[in-house]
């Protein structure tokens, strides 16, 4: 079963939901495999493998996720968006991606699992231009660091940061980042029943 298989999966990263959110997560991972069919929202096939590369990694970033306002950069099918909002009911998360596709799945998420504190926004980072700025940005494999937060540092507050979720520690990335912006931590990720280095870097301003 899915939910057995995040369950485990969580398990190994010392993370205990209660079962409202597990059925939640379960029928994301469900309404996931099903659309990935038709419109190719993923690369990744094989409905376990979608727990552990997609649920679990997404979730590893929970001890790290701080504030009230979080917009998911470059979320594509909600990650690590989607998950996060289950888990931290009284967060708003606002969802952006400039793929049509993946923006109308993201509506169909929010309405069939019922999560109020998500908005989903179907625009560029760079064009986004928000009423309230945000207390966090977080992003996976969306884009190089430089990149990331020249396009999105209007949307974060003064004391925002930037969340970025990578794979091999990116040392030429780090030493290019803007002058203005430094490396404020970094967390090595152990995935379970994956080899592959995980990173999470928080970037704040100088």
């Amino acid at each position: 079963m899915i939910e057995d298989k995040i369950k485990q999966g969580l398990e190994a990263i010392a993370c205990n939901l209660d079962a409202d959110k597990l059925a939640k997560l379960t029928h994301y991972v469900e309404l996931l495999n099903k659309w990935n069919k038709a419109f190719n929202l993923t690369a990744v096939r094989n409905v376990d493998e979608m727990v552990g590369r997609h649920i679990v990694d997404s979730l590893s970033t929970l001890p790290y996720v701080q504030g009230k306002r979080i917009i998911d950069v470059g979320t594509g099918p909600g990650l690590p968006g989607i998950p996060l909002a289950i888990c931290f009911p009284q967060t708003e998360f606002f969802l952006l991606d400039s793929n049509i596709k993946k923006t109308r799945f993201l509506t169909q998420c929010k309405l069939e699992l019922n999560l109020s504190n998500v908005t989903v926004i179907h625009a560029r980072a760079e064009e986004f231009l928000p009423v309230e700025k945000f207390d966090m940005v977080t992003s996976r494999a969306f884009a190089p660091l430089k990149n990331i937060i020249n396009w999105c540092r209007h949307l974060v507050t003064e004391e925002g940061t930037f969340l970025a979720m990578k794979g091999p520690y990116p040392d030429d990335e780090i030493a290019d980042l803007p002058e203005d912006y430094r490396l404020q931590r970094s967390i090595e990720v152990n995935i379970p029943g994956s080899d592959a280095e995980r990173h999470l870097l928080v970037i704040g301003q100088c």
